[in-house]
């Protein structure tokens, strides 16, 4: 998750210590029989795999399954719509299956192992949209908020008043009140919107655009998100199938970090009443897909299974405000890591081909992605040990920010300056949005939801990210005829005509690595 520590806390909020917490959950999984879904094996230890054939459509997937089948995998999921499954196996799985006929790449998806494959979901497991197949209904969870993350300071019902951010980028009913903000210092081009522009759409106008966000799950009985999200489009990814169940999509509280999602959703989509938080599109449809699984990890194969599901449930929008576990960064000479790269690309691309705008948080490690960066932290599944001292070329890279066709999201402060933590780089940041700053007070950070119906105050390029999905909802409201590549045409092309208002702000050379094509602004 793409969030940094709370304004007054202590508590760093980059990702959560893998080695202790994986260990201690698995050992307690075993002990209490299964608090982990997962299968006993034959004692040995279990990795998962994404196996792509060289075709990707239904024949592609059958044959990877039979390959893998064959290699003694065991299939657990198969994605016909790019011509992959997930198998569970132990051994030299990998290297039996690479180079067979048909097969293009095989990777492992973790590194530390399970007692064995996920158990079976009593439930629905495929991909077919609500319309085709209305999905099977559980009994629903207790509610999200029975309890939240203790780490996490939670801040008073702002009633709608925290929202600099929303002024910053014009989606406010009152921009006069931001006046000030949008005459930022140095390479600061922000601006609201043009005077006399056409009004914003409607809530109703925007109920007609669905948005999937793909984080640690969305608490759907928040006051601000209870009209927000649709249970018939909402899902469970946590251990890379989809589960339809009703309530399979709220967060998990025992799981570190589970109120991101919640955030990330108000921010996007929560409804203007006076109460709260409004955001960038209130009234527009929210996909819940929680990705954020019972051992922390946000898996390759749970990115592609919530970028399918959203695709085919007929998103227009897909936010990512996460990297993909465990490599901080994936580098295509590794064999697995090419693997997560192309299996996350098929997906990506699918979800674009189907009329997505996939947007994606730049990252908060304070980094040049154009240029050699070093890398501690990965693999961060490990058991134990302190983590690879990788030093990384330009050819690796965050999934799934830095794919083709992404937005990739930078984050500026109240003050519309580059956040110290973002990262940046000439050429592989799309657009910047306010991501607030993890060091002032709760004003200085963006509120937005909390599980349980409360308010956080957080700062990172996940609020970040969210503020252009929800200007990408807002767009397609306006122009439902347009595809992915126009709306996203538009978002830049706006934020560009912001910061030509600012010719010599623009002249800068430093302008385009923090900035991409300019901060975010709706478009007129």
């Amino acid at each position: 998750m793409e969030q940094v520590s709370p304004p007054g806390g202590d508590h760093a909020r980059h990702r959560r210590g893998p080695a202790r917490i994986l260990l201690a959950m698995l050992l307690t999984a075993l002990l209490l029989g299964g608090a982990v879904p997962y299968v006993s094996g034959s004692g040995h230890g279990y990795l998962s795999y994404l196996v792509l054939a060289d075709r990707q459509d239904t024949e592609g997937a059958e044959l990877a399954a039979e390959q893998a089948t064959a290699a003694g995998g065991q299939v657990v999921q198969d994605y016909p719509q790019i011509g992959a499954v997930l198998a569970y196996a132990t051994g030299q799985f990998a290297e039996r299956l690479r180079g067979r006929p048909g097969i293009a790449a095989v990777g492992a998806t973790r590194t530390a192992a399970v007692p064995g494959p996920p158990r079976p979901l009593d439930g629905t497991s495929d991909f077919r949209p609500a319309s085709d197949s209305a999905p099977a209904r559980g009994a629903a969870r207790g509610p999200a908020g029975d309890s939240t993350d203790d780490s996490t300071a939670t801040v008073p019902d702002p009633a709608e008043q925290s929202d600099w951010n929303l002024g910053m980028i014009g989606a406010t009913e009152a921009p006069a009140r931001f006046a000030t903000l949008l005459r930022s210092p140095g390479l600061a081009p922000v601006a609201a919107r043009t005077a006399g522009a056409a009004p914003l759409p409607s809530p109703q106008t925007l109920h007609g655009v669905l948005v999937a966000v793909l984080d640690s799950g969305v608490d759907d009985t928040h006051p601000d998100l209870r009209a927000a999200v649709d249970p018939e489009a909402s899902a469970s990814c946590a251990d890379g199938r989809p589960d339809a169940r009703f309530g399979a999509w709220r967060p998990d509280p025992g799981v570190t970090e589970s109120g991101h999602g919640t955030h990330v959703a108000g921010i996007v989509g929560a409804a203007r009443d006076g109460h709260g938080v409004t955001g960038v599109a209130p009234g527009v449809r929210i996909a819940a897909v929680r990705l954020l699984g019972p051992l922390g990890q946000y898996y390759a194969e749970n990115i592609v299974c919530g970028m399918l599901w959203s695709a085919d449930h007929g998103a227009k929008a897909v936010n990512d405000s996460y990297f993909a576990d465990p490599w901080k960064y994936n580098c295509p000479e590794d064999p697995d890591q090419a693997a997560l790269i192309a299996a996350v690309g098929r997906a990506v691309a699918y979800a674009q081909k189907q009329g997505a705008v996939v947007v994606a948080s730049a990252g908060n490690d304070g980094q040049d992605l154009g240029s050699s960066r070093p890398d501690r932290r990965s693999p961060n599944d490990r058991l134990s040990g302190p983590g690879q001292d990788r030093l990384l070329g330009t050819e690796c890279i965050r999934l799934p920010g830095e794919l083709p066709g992404v937005l990739t999201v930078s984050a500026v402060d109240r003050r519309g300056l580059p956040a110290g933590y973002s990262n940046y780089g000439r050429g592989r940041i799309s657009i910047a949005a306010p991501g607030g700053d993890p060091d002032g007070s709760a004003q200085s950070a963006v509120v937005s939801d909390w599980p349980g119906g409360q308010y956080a105050a957080l700062a990172g390029t996940s609020m970040s990210a969210a503020h252009v999905t929800g200007a990408a909802a807002v767009t397609a409201a306006v122009h439902p005829e347009w595809g992915p590549a126009e709306v996203a045409d538009q978002l830049t092309a706006a934020a560009a005509a912001g910061c030509e208002r600012a010719a010599a702000v623009c002249a800068d050379p430093a302008y385009r690595e923090y900035y991409g094509a300019g901060v975010l602004v709706l478009p007129d």
